[in-house]
């Protein structure tokens, strides 16, 4: 990539972040939304099928969570020789990628015929129906394993050479013929709750065999490398690590406010799912981050990244403010729309100044959590997120159940969270510690 590229890059932030951001919201979303369609229609197959789809479906999104490591790992090393001017490596950081992919997801679904049954029983609670319509169920969704972790390592490569066209198709149209499918498969052809692991894995395949496709296209070797895989595996290993470090703190988030009570856990229930979210649409923004930002670094261009940094931080903390704005109209309005129960409402209402407070602060520390993934700074965002959780967020949570200071104390331990994050991605920022220029980090 030429300087004068790059300049251009500058000059267009506003416009080309939106062009990364708006179809990778659109990809981002997919997903979550066909799976409140197939809940719908399984649904109406009666209370056991809807259970054993609520035990099956947490393992596969798991398993996309494992899929969102390597996307993220991928996009900023493509994003890097991509702005180095060598769009052949940036996709043969794909190529590899998509060979770790297919290697996990192969494994994945080998592992669920042998051990479904098992890992179905433990999560219902033991054996009898659910379990026994569970195990059913992910031993033929999992066959989708392998094209859902190419998708996802397709993804990554081609947000980093910032073509956000084809992901668009690749992940749309598979997710339209699943929902086709799945009732059609469900009702007519009187398949029953198996009609929905078949749809699901039906449409993960071709997804990944598109994604598989586009790579072929490139006419770039595909042997595998495995001195690249295994950089490619640190990077994950880190992301990783970051990621149980938020489960860890989200879960024990939920222990406590169970603790308080079911309507307490209930509300925590609402804010949480509300806040992920908000999440899941300023990962877009922070999905534009990665990919130009990794650009910018590999073409040298460390005063481009820093300034595109500041503006991205910028159009977090904007997006962030636009969230608090709405939800804190919606006070009075939104809990009632998950929950008729007034204890539940009346608590809601103690977690949501919190939740209200911490928009605009979190929208800046996603932004730049995209800015230090694109950079390849992982290994201090793994740090971070595991002294903040251990050393505030934690502590905090359990010091509010043993002051018994019911949701509010829990909301203001997530609060502490983010405002710790919050300062030291900041300091991180100005530091330029991050701004490592060259085609490898």
């Amino acid at each position: 990539m030429s300087q004068s590229t790059v300049s251009d890059s500058r000059a267009a932030a506003p416009r080309r972040i939106a062009a990364l951001a708006l179809p990778a919201l659109v990809v981002l979303a997919a997903e979550p939304l066909y799976v409140l369609v197939d809940t719908a229609v399984v649904g109406h197959l009666g209370r056991v099928p809807l259970a054993a789809l609520a035990v099956g479906g947490t393992v596969l999104t798991l398993v996309a969570w494992l899929g969102t490591v390597v996307a993220y790992g991928t996009t900023g090393r493509s994003a890097r020789r991509f702005g180095a001017g060598d769009r052949a490596s940036a996709v043969a950081e794909g190529v590899q990628s998509s060979w770790l992919a297919l290697g996990v997801g192969v494994l994945v679904a080998v592992g669920m015929q042998v051990g479904g049954g098992a890992l179905a029983r433990t999560l219902a609670g033991g054996p009898g129906e659910v379990a026994d319509a569970a195990a059913q169920w992910l031993r033929v969704a999992a066959l989708g394993a392998p094209g859902l972790l190419l998708a996802a390592a397709g993804n990554g490569w081609l947000r980093g050479v910032q073509d956000t066209r084809r992901p668009l198709a690749f992940v749309l149209g598979p997710n339209l013929l699943s929902a086709v499918l799945c009732p059609l498969l469900v009702y007519p052809a009187g398949l029953g709750l198996v009609g929905s692991a078949v749809a699901n894995a039906v449409a993960q395949t071709v997804s990944g065999l598109l994604f598989a496709g586009a790579l072929v296209a490139e006419r770039v070797s595909l042997r595998p490398r495995p001195r690249l895989i295994g950089q490619q595996l640190v990077l994950s290993r880190d992301l990783l690590i970051r990621g149980v470090a938020f489960q860890a703190s989200f879960l024990s988030a939920t222990a406590v406010a169970a603790r308080f009570g079911a309507a307490a856990v209930g509300a925590h229930q609402i804010a949480l799912q509300l806040w992920f979210f908000t999440a899941l649409v300023l990962d877009a923004l922070a999905i534009a981050a990665q990919s130009l930002i990794g650009a910018a670094l590999g073409a040298g261009d460390d005063a481009g990244a820093r300034a595109l940094a500041r503006r991205i931080g910028l159009l977090g903390g904007a997006c962030g403010v636009a969230f608090a704005v709405l939800i804190a109209a919606g006070a009075g309005v939104v809990p009632g729309l998950f929950s008729s129960d007034p204890q539940v409402r009346d608590q809601a209402m103690l977690a949501w100044p919190w939740f209200v407070a911490m928009q605009p602060l979190a929208g800046v520390v996603f932004a730049l959590d995209g800015v230090l993934i694109g950079a390849g700074d992982v290994r201090y965002l793994r740090n971070l997120t595991i002294v903040a959780a251990l050393g505030g967020f934690l502590p905090a949570i359990w010091l509010a159940y043993g002051l018994d200071l019911g949701l509010g104390g829990i909301w203001a331990g997530l609060t502490l969270f983010v405002v710790i994050r919050l300062v030291a991605l900041l300091l991180r920022l100005r530091s330029g510690a991050w701004a490592v220029v060259g085609a490898v980090r």
